[in-house]
């Protein structure tokens, strides 16, 4: 090469299944037969989200090549500072790409996705894991030279395409590289398979984006959800009491708790939970109906807990097997297997039965080590065949005794004892009430997340007790977010030796 003539150099950061290989192949096929030299590589990521594949290209013109005398040497990975052009399949590999230094003020055209697919730390996060989108995007923009940037999923969902079409398109439409459309266009041909839904998904991003659109995000104005009208009685009744009794700043969270309490149990149940409610809306403290709107949304949730009635309802919903086959892009004529892998625990089981009978069988012998025989190795039950389905179906079932389990008086139990200390609390400091209502942020899952969970929400409220009237509720929130910052309870721990309160 000559000291001036430099490749262009393109990283593509996507994950699996995203097209990302078909689009770094696009990219050499169109340069090979555009004269220029092409190379691309690739460095596969660990697993659909814990890591995406970063594919490079190097495109270089056979003209100078041949005055050079010679084929280029071209690089096998991107290195910092040294690309032209970055493509990213979502949000967060953008925000990757700039964090390597792929990224650069002076020099890169990105371009991507701002749809989020939730990394495997944001799922697994015991509070709320998940990046700001708007920071990333606000970081992103100042890191690059041109950010191009639009919702490419649902545009090439719109198209019946996959995403690497829609960022070949808006590749194109930049005008970063020094082909045509029709060059562009001709790639796609030749490679053969879903020809015409990837031109689709190409011409409509390279039409926004020759339009002058580089994504600049648009102000949502918020639409107030139309006041529910239940046919009903019973149902129609309780939103009544919502609309009547509570003050209108709360009544989003708590009509939301009733349709959720319905769903799980029973109107009678949602109706408890309005009681409940109602002596916390009688509580000093909720001028601002802080304290309000925190409980209401925590007992709801509390309320629900998930147990394997709950799980199993979850699973055999008609709106769960609509989202899996949208999400795996089944098209009409194909068959669609969704296998789970279900291993309840005794206790579980236990919890499941009514009262009198889950405590006979967890205090038993022989009836016990059955059970456990059988159950110490997980079972895959394909729900999409009618005999998995109903299995489910009949242990979704046994929510009709749920009142009456072993479960349900434990957890009713630490519900109460809540909802007493919060009432205690807010009588003298109803900011540390409102910090005790987020507490409930502690109790989730099932299982053995919900072990976890019990575990660290007890070793807290133990904490409240032991400091009295003298705790701060900027400390009550250190240690639930120390509680939720780690699954094991180290964190929590420290924080607590920390305050003296261990």
């Amino acid at each position: 090469m000559t000291r001036n003539a430099q490749p262009i150099k393109i990283a593509i950061l996507a994950m699996g299944g995203e097209g990302g290989g078909v689009l770094a192949d696009w990219i050499v096929d169109m340069g090979e037969a555009n004269g220029y030299v092409a190379q691309t590589t690739s460095v596969p990521g660990v697993a659909q989200r814990t890591g995406a594949t970063i594919y490079y290209v190097e495109l270089y013109p056979t003209a100078q090549a041949e005055a050079d005398g010679g084929l280029p040497v071209l690089a096998l990975m991107p290195l910092p500072g040294d690309v032209d052009v970055v493509l990213a399949s979502e949000l967060m590999e953008a925000g990757r790409a700039v964090q390597r230094g792929l990224v650069t003020r002076d020099r890169t055209t990105l371009i991507a996705s701002t749809h989020r697919v939730f990394s495997i730390a944001e799922k697994s996060a015991l509070g709320d894991g998940r990046v700001d989108s708007d920071q990333l995007l606000a970081h992103t923009a100042k890191a690059a030279k041109r950010f191009i940037r639009f919702d490419m999923a649902q545009a090439a969902e719109a198209s019946g395409s996959v995403i690497s079409a829609v960022l070949f398109g808006t590749l194109a439409g930049s005008g970063v590289l020094p082909f045509s459309r029709a060059q562009f266009e001709a790639t796609i041909e030749r490679g053969g398979v879903g020809v015409k839904p990837s031109l689709k998904a190409f011409g409509a991003a390279f039409a926004r984006v020759q339009g002058g659109d580089d994504g600049e995000p648009a102000k949502e104005v918020p639409i107030a959800a139309p006041a529910p009208q239940p046919r009903h009685p019973a149902v129609r009744a309780l939103v009544e009491r919502v609309q009547h009794d509570f003050p209108v700043q709360a009544q989003d969270f708590l009509l939301e708790g009733v349709r959720r309490l319905i769903d799980y149990q029973d109107p009678a149940y949602a109706s408890l939970y309005l009681d409940r409610m109602a002596a916390i809306a009688a509580l000093p403290g909720n001028d601002d109906h802080r304290l309000l709107r925190e409980t209401a949304r925590h007992l709801a949730l509390w309320m629900s807990y998930e147990d394997t009635a709950r799980v199993a309802a979850l699973k055999t919903r008609s709106t769960r097997f609509e989202r899996v086959r949208g999400e795996a892009s089944v098209q009409p004529g194909q068959v669609l297997a969704i296998n789970e892998y279900m291993h309840p625990r005794l206790q579980e089981i236990c919890e499941t039965l009514p009262g009198g009978i889950g405590r006979w069988l967890m205090n038993s012998t022989m009836p016990k080590k059955l059970v456990e025989r059988f159950t110490q190795h997980g079972r895959v039950i394909q729900t999409s065949s009618l005999r998995g389905y109903l299995m489910l179906r009949i242990v979704a079932a046994c929510k009709r005794w749920r009142l009456s389990t072993m479960r349900y008086a434990e957890e009713n139990r630490r519900i109460e004892e809540w909802l007493q200390r919060i009432a205690a609390t807010a009588q003298r400091n109803p900011e540390l009430a409102v910090e005790l209502a987020q507490c409930q942020r502690l109790v989730k899952g099932y299982s053995d997340t919900h072990e976890r969970g019990i575990r660290n929400y007890d070793t807290v409220m133990r904490a409240v007790e032991r400091a009295g009237t003298a705790l701060a509720p900027a400390t009550l929130r250190e240690l639930r977010d120390a509680a939720l910052a780690d699954e094991h309870g180290h964190k929590l721990q420290a924080a607590l030796a920390q305050h003296a309160l261990a």
